[in-house]
């Protein structure tokens, strides 16, 4: 079998469970990243190795299984982040939310001497790459999963940057005193409740953790009453709170900031029409 083959083959399989277009894009991500062959056309033919391989990822695909977790790592913001099942998968709109801060910074704050802070960091997709693209940021994340901590430190070991990371359950409000006031406060929480588990297809919910995207249906804004509670305390005055939303309740969101007196409270809609993200002042 050769590369051409190999490739339209790939393709067909993974239609029965993909729409087209994702299908294509998971088979460039298998040849470039997993077989480094990047001629889809060549005739040249495929060795036995990477045939085993490349058998072996289709039946995981066809499992459902992330290809990101397949090959370990993720695309995010022009830069390749590692990941496993003790993280999310970083998505398009969080890299929507990293240039919403990237361009407040520079449009509304401009000043670069700024310390971050994002709260349920996972890969640490977000601190590391806001001080990948301005240096000067100081940045920190936290996260109450050691393993998710692990992983963002090798992130930020591989891409050579200073995020300082720290255990912190951020429920726990008898834990805050450990950190310092910062001029930028960013999460994406956990904000999907329990009963809106079905609206998930099986590759999220069987793979990706728990932990970092669901909460009690009782009360799902329970991270974002903790965190905005969180920020007075511990964002400078004037200085922003950015927060990653469910659509479905994002007007809630901008209801309890604007009852703990948030102002210049921005809600914006995402690539695809829908409320996805916010932010605002802290006094």
């Amino acid at each position: 079998m050769n590369v051409a083959e190999a490739h339209q083959a790939f393709i067909q399989t993974l239609s029965t469970i993909y729409d087209p277009g994702e299908a294509r894009s998971i088979a460039r991500m298998v040849f470039e990243d997993a077989l480094r062959l990047y001629d889809f056309q060549s005739r040249a033919p495929l060795f036995d190795v990477q045939i085993e391989l490349l058998q072996n990822i289709k039946n995981r695909l066809l499992q459902h299984e992330p290809i990101q977790y397949i090959l370990g790592q993720a695309d995010f913001y022009g830069l390749k982040f590692k990941v496993d099942r003790n993280v999310l998968i970083p998505r398009q709109e969080t890299e929507e939310l990293v240039f919403w801060i990237l361009e407040t910074i520079q449009q509304e704050i401009k000043r670069t001497a700024l310390t971050i802070l994002d709260i349920g960091t996972g890969s640490g997709c977000i601190p590391i790459t806001l001080q990948k693209k301005m240096p000067q940021l100081e940045t920190m994340g936290v996260d109450v999963s050691p393993a998710a901590l692990e992983v963002a430190q090798a992130n930020a070991d591989r891409h050579g940057v200073k995020t300082k990371l720290v255990w912190l359950d951020i429920l726990d409000r008898t834990g805050w005193q450990q950190l310092d006031t910062f001029d930028l406060i960013v999460s994406n929480p956990p904000y999907i409740p329990i009963a809106e588990k079905y609206l998930l297809s099986s590759n999220v919910t069987n793979y990706e953790p728990s932990l970092a995207l669901f909460v009690e249906n009782d009360n799902p804004l329970l991270f974002y009453d903790a965190i905005a509670d969180f920020a007075i305390q511990h964002l400078k005055t004037g200085d922003y709170l950015f927060f990653e939303c469910n659509e479905f309740n994002a007007t809630e969101v901008v209801k309890l900031l604007k009852n703990k007196h948030f102002t210049n409270i921005h809600l914006q809609k995402d690539l695809n029409g829908k409320n996805r993200m916010l932010k605002a002042s802290c006094g």
